[in-house]
């Protein structure tokens, strides 16, 4: 029996909010694992091109590309494991709700990012939602001046975010996502290994705890690989539209999982929550102010 639209459409929409709760699993994970953030993002990148290669071998899928695709992936990769390193080294020196807040400045990095590398004028619409964004970061900055050094990581990290994601926007017309991830990661994978050995970083190198060594299986395989490819899958069915909402509650899920493991919550002043609410507002309704501009100049 064949399924309905209506039902594939279910399917997908349960699938991408699946997802995007993993995403937003993985600053949990962060706050667990005992090993340094650069150490964790290569073990991350590590099992995560593993996971992958074996799915591609798995399915016989094609993934050779030619040199050129391979060079602008591979240095593309350095960007993804910077952005990975940065984040993971914010929630160790702040807390996961902190980082996860300053993580939707992607929203405007790419409002000031994308018009300049693909030479398109601003919308005011994004302006003024840079402006929302920027002055709830502002907030967390003044009330919040013992977390100074993760908001700056947590801000670097979504601007890197920020500059892969434009990239792979380009990418991705002409290459599979799941290939596109699987040489970044490995392109990843090759320059984290050469910082640490450029900085000495294997000398006392040691395997990680029983702990550690499972939680770094799970963010590697399931909020890494997997989730990736689930959420890649969903946009056969579901308009850019919704995926784009569904994937704006990340850090709301991170940050009820942050107060339900670690209790940020308490952590928190008043200045952070109202800075944090007009981030994550502006993050919500600006899909929605989209669309109703689209359809009034439809009229």
């Amino acid at each position: 029996m064949s399924k309905t639209p209506a039902t594939q459409l279910n399917k997908n929409l349960i699938i991408l909010h699946f997802t995007v709760f993993i995403w937003g699993f993985t600053g949990i994970l962060g706050k667990l694992i005992t090993i340094t953030a650069v150490n964790l993002v290569w073990y991350r990148v590590l099992i995560a091109s593993f996971t992958l290669f074996v799915y591609f071998k798995f399915n016989k899928q094609q993934i050779s590309v030619s040199r050129s695709t391979f060079i602008k992936l591979v240095l593309t990769g350095a960007m993804v494991g910077g952005h990975w390193i940065l984040f993971f080294q914010a929630i160790k020196v702040s807390t996961v709700s902190v980082t996860l807040v300053c993580l939707s400045s992607v929203t405007l990095f790419t409002a000031v990012f994308e018009p300049l590398i693909n030479k398109k004028p601003i919308s005011k619409l994004e302006i003024v939602s840079g402006m929302f964004i920027v002055a709830g970061i502002v907030l967390i900055f003044k009330f919040e001046t013992q977390y100074t050094l993760g908001i700056v990581l947590g801000l670097i990290s979504a601007a890197a975010a920020s500059l892969f994601s434009i990239i792979n926007s380009r990418q991705v017309k002409t290459i599979s996502p799941p290939v596109i991830a699987f040489y970044e990661l490995l392109g990843a994978f090759f320059w984290i290994t050469i910082y640490m050995l450029l900085t000495n970083g294997f000398t006392n190198f040691t395997l990680p705890a029983s702990n550690d060594i499972a939680y770094l299986i799970i963010l590697g395989t399931i909020c890494t690989s997997l989730a990736y490819v689930a959420g890649v899958s969903v946009m056969r069915e579901l308009s850019a539209f919704k995926v784009a909402l569904i994937t704006n509650l990340e850090p709301v899920y991170g940050i009820i999982m942050a107060f339900m493991f670690f209790g940020d919550m308490h952590t928190m002043s008043i200045g952070f929550w109202v800075g944090a609410v007009i981030i994550l507002s502006t993050i919500f309704f600006y899909p929605v102010a989209q669309k109703q501009i689209v359809r009034f100049k439809n009229r």
